[in-house]
């Protein structure tokens, strides 16, 4: 029916956006908000869920009360993925802060696992590598801090989640304790050839099984959100992790398709089908979704500092007072002057997995300026990316002809512009830049027919820009030489 509509949520790693669309995936209304970003000690990242909560609970309000009861076909959630949180079933409440992917406490817990000589097993059944970044030994870290809180795991009080299983619970005032395959291949705990709960890691790790959500499809009725949330229960239909939610949004439920986010982080993935392909490159397996929601594999690389760089100029050095003044600083220069950025504050991810380096800003003379540091900021995230899709080339064996963008800093032109000079290749950005909404709102409407094939959903996705590359190969390729000797200087050497 044309006059229903489908409410999204994107509870991101910042804050939580909260879309209405209609049946021409048109955003009717939209509201977001940033939540408080904890840091209690260097290389720790925390949130509160309840923050989370009632953010989410209040833009839900703002943007859905607008719409007459039952005219809401259904809700979507989209989500920060490996952030691990634990809360007490009885009462809701959490036992302590959630740890954020970007944390790093859990390293002494990866290194346990390398040392035992687990890394090869946990990449063979969840396609993940044992780094910090993976909610699992988040888990640990919490079931071996907390007082009690190991007890109270065994004896089954528990519950554990990631943002979208939290946001669930709370929605439906507990009834539900559920994930989606795409969120659970991000734990180091799911094996996604079986696609279920692995035992054989869970006793690894030394985690209690009560603790976990039951996974289903990404596309689909999970229950329905309490009537007093928004005046009358609305069917939940559709979850994916946030970068998976980008890919759907972006059309790439076929095999070949790529895209990048440009986010706190840089996300790369594209959709293998199928196929499982064993990354002998830095790259991840993981899962992704279809043109009907069910899971598919794809690669993934993800990198840790992007957008949080330019964050980073803004808070910390005071170089910019708003992330849009990047664009016009960046182009007041022609270059960096040599300067090169690596901005490996919580370490590097795909395609080094080095949790030991840190940033470096090289190259300077008694001529750099802010603008060239600006610069060499933006220039990071593509060069980045670059390390993503040329990993993902050896892998796959040909090479990749169009990247799809969105996110934030993908609003930036000169990034874009630099984007595709240093691939070679074209990039296209969508229309609207909000695609991890949009693809959860897609999976939900697929999830309660209010589309009913994927071919509706497709027309929706239109280019608002194609960036054509214009620098030359020597050029690209001298810039490039000069980032990997950059990232070279970063990387620990132990």
């Amino acid at each position: 029916m044309p006059d229903r509509r489908i409410l999204a949520i994107d509870a991101g790693t910042t804050g939580i956006n909260v879309a209405l669309y209609d049946h021409e995936a048109k955003v009717v209304s939209q509201a977001d908000s940033d939540f408080t970003q904890h840091y209690p000690r260097p290389g720790w990242v925390e949130h509160d869920p309840e923050e989370i909560w009632t953010v989410t609970l209040r833009l839900v309000q703002e943007i859905g009360s607008g719409v007459p009861p039952g005219r809401l076909a259904g809700l979507g959630i989209t989500n920060q993925r490996e952030t691990a949180v634990l809360w007490d079933r009885r009462s809701g409440r959490p036992v302590s802060n959630a740890i954020v992917w970007q944390c790093r406490r859990s390293q002494p817990q990866c290194e346990r696992l390398r040392q035992a000589g687990h890394a090869s097993r946990l990449v063979d059944k969840t396609g993940l590598v044992p780094d910090a970044y993976f909610s699992a030994t988040k888990i640990q870290w919490m079931l071996e801090n907390l007082p009690g809180v190991r007890a109270r795991a065994e004896a089954g009080e528990l519950a554990f989640g990631t943002i979208d299983t939290w946001l669930v619970w709370k929605l439906t005032g507990g009834r539900l304790h559920v994930t989606d395959p795409t969120n659970a291949s991000r734990t180091l705990l799911f094996n996604i050839e079986e696609k279920r709960w692995d035992d054989e890691l869970l006793r690894l790790m030394e985690i209690p099984r009560a603790l976990l959500p039951e996974v289903r499809p990404s596309a689909g009725i999970f229950g329905e959100a309490d009537a007093a949330i928004l005046g009358k229960p609305v069917p939940i239909s559709g979850i994916a992790g946030d970068q998976q939610a980008a890919l759907v949004g972006q059309g790439g439920v076929l095999p070949g398709s790529a895209k990048n986010t440009y986010g706190t982080g840089c996300f790369f993935l594209i959709n293998t089908g199928t196929k499982r392909v064993r990354s002998r490159s830095g790259l991840l397996s993981t899962l992704a979704c279809d043109r009907i929601g069910s899971a598919v594999l794809a690669l993934e690389g993800s990198v840790f500092i992007a957008g949080a760089a330019v964050q980073w100029l803004r808070d910390q050095m005071g170089f910019i007072r708003q992330s849009a003044e990047t664009e016009s600083l960046a182009a007041s220069v022609p270059d960096t002057g040599g300067v090169y950025l690596v901005p490996a504050f919580v370490g590097l991810g795909a395609p080094y997995w080095d949790m030991e380096a840190r940033g470096g800003l090289l190259g300077i003379t008694r001529g750099t300026n802010r603008a060239h540091v600006v610069r060499a900021a933006l220039e990071s995230i593509a060069y980045q990316t670059r390390d993503l899709v040329e990993a993902a080339e050896r892998d796959l064996g040909y090479r990749i002809e169009e990247l799809r963008v969105d996110g934030g800093a993908a609003a930036n032109d000169f990034l874009m512009q630099f984007q595709a000079d240093l691939l070679g290749i074209p990039v296209d950005r969508p229309a609207n830049l909000e695609t991890t909404a949009l693809g959860a709102g897609f999976l939900a409407g697929l999830g309660c027919g209010f589309w009913t094939r994927w071919e509706e959903v497709a027309r929706h996705r239109r280019t608002e820009r194609r960036f054509l590359p214009r620098m030359s190969a020597d050029q690209r390729e001298g810039l490039y030489r000069g980032w990997k000797n950059a990232v070279s200087r970063v990387r620990s050497q132990g």
